[in-house]
C-alpha cells in the first residue's frame, strides 16, 4: 500500500488543525477522510520530528529483532527435530 502523505506531512497537518483551524478545512484541503485524520492524530499526537524519527528507528529494530527471534526459534526447532531422530 502507497502512502499518499509522509509522516513529516503528517505532522503538519495535525499542527494545523491544533492551531486552530477547523478539522473540516484541513480534511478537504489535502483531500483526508475524518477516519485518516483522527487515526494520525491518535497515533502522532504531540509528536515533534525528532520523536518521530525516533519511532521510527525503535520499529526497524524491533522488527529486525522479531525476524531474529523468529530465525532463532527456527533454528533450535530444527535442531530438536534432528536430534529426536539420532535417539
Amino acid at each position: 500500500m502507497k502512502k499518499r502523505h509522509t509522516e513529516e506531512q503528517i505532522l503538519g497537518i495535525l499542527k494545523e488543525a491544533d492551531q486552530g483551524k477547523p478539522v473540516a478545512d484541513v480534511l478537504r484541503e489535502h483531500g483526508i477522510a475524518a477516519p485518516t485524520f483522527y487515526r494520525w492524530k491518535s497515533k502522532y499526537s504531540g509528536m515533534e520530528p525528532n520523536q518521530l524519527r525516533q519511532l521510527r528507528e525503535l520499529e526497524r529494530e524491533n522488527a529486525q529483532l522479531k525476524r531474529l527471534v523468529a530465525d532463532l526459534s527456527l533454528d533450535v526447532r530444527m535442531l530438536k527435530d534432528v536430534n529426536a531422530k539420532n535417539w
